[in-house]
């Protein structure tokens, strides 16, 4: 059943919250609705109680509302990080307006090391989760219950969305607006705020080329490093499987249990991410971009952006590529 706009978006902060974490977020779900003839968002900024607070950076911002007076099934929580992180998390009303909001709201997110608020409040046991890398090691120690991937940008757990610093709550952001508003509008709101890379939608949940990392201590760590850099070599099955020193059974399971991927996806996701950075990076033409990135074709490299993207690989370039790039 779709859900009836606009969507309540709630975003908790405290004092000395990161400002990015939550004005980089609040800023791209309010440009949606200048894009939509209605609102598509309602936002609220809860803090410990309405009116003024202050950030880690000095700069102050106002709460609209106190933690305990959220209205009644909001769509979407978000949660900040920052300095102010440890105090926050013994925050009795925080913790038990999040203990009481999660449970009814479609979605509950973290910016940076908003995370162990939500590991405080019980969110994220048996999750994975991010968080900035500099405390992912630290989430991972004070909450073994959680599966803590300090290398990706941000990450979907069910309902759970968690992301890494700062900036990586607007990626977080453009994906939340990606799957409430597809494709198209996660373009546009990119391009009118300047961030030229888009992640990958759906399963891909990393940029491609920081996958390899996020599997450190896997089987299939050193192949994943192998393939980016060999992106424009004949990438099948029985290539990789032969490379690994399995069958082609035992590897296609093994890729699977590993990644959460079959071999095929991960390779034509690693292809789109590096056609993507040539497209906005280079000057190189489509043809020879769609031969480096392994593609082999313009019309099959065109026909993944559609898939992935619903749009060409020469619009992206004409939306991503700064205004000094030639041609």
């Amino acid at each position: 059943m779709k859900r009836a706009l606009p969507r309540h978006i709630v975003m908790f902060a405290f004092e000395h919250a990161n400002v990015l974490d939550i004005t980089g977020p609040m800023q791209l779900f309010s440009a949606v609705n200048d894009e939509l003839p209605t609102p598509g968002y309602h936002l609220t900024l809860a803090a410990h109680k309405s009116g003024p607070f202050k950030t880690s950076s000095g700069l102050q911002l106002v709460a609209t509302a106190a933690y305990a007076d959220i209205p009644a099934k909001p769509d979407t929580l978000i949660v900040s990080g920052g300095d102010g992180t440890e105090a926050a998390m013994a925050d009795k009303a925080l913790l038990a307006a999040l203990t009481k909001n999660a449970p009814p709201a479609r979605r509950v997110a973290s910016v940076c090391t908003g995370a162990f608020i939500l590991a405080r409040a019980g969110l994220l046991k048996h999750k994975r989760a991010t968080t900035h890398w500099a405390s992912a090691a630290l989430l991972a120690k004070h909450f073994p219950q959680t599966q803590v991937e300090p290398d990706a940008i941000f990450i979907n757990d069910g309902k759970i969305w968690t992301s890494a610093g700062v900036t990586a709550g607007m990626d977080l952001a453009l994906a939340l607006i990606r799957a409430d508003f597809g494709d198209e509008m996660a373009l546009t709101i990119a391009r009118r705020h300047v961030l030229f890379m888009m992640r990958p939608g759906g399963q891909s949940q990393f940029s491609a080329h920081l996958a390899p990392e996020a599997w450190p201590q896997t089987r299939l760590a050193p192949l994943l490093r192998w393939i980016p850099e060999n992106i424009s070599a004949d990438l099948d099955i029985a290539t990789l499987a032969a490379r690994a020193n399995m069958s082609e059974r035992t590897f296609a399971r093994l890729f699977a249990r590993e990644t959460g991927h079959t071999p095929a996806h991960y390779v034509e996701t690693v292809r789109l991410d590096c056609a993507r950075r040539l497209l906005t990076g280079s000057g190189h033409s489509i043809t020879i971009i769609a031969a480096r990135s392994g593609f082999g074709s313009e019309e099959r490299m065109r026909r993944v952006f559609q898939r992935h993207l619903k749009i060409s690989p020469t619009d992206f370039r004409q939306r991503f590529r700064s205004e000094g790039d030639t041609p």
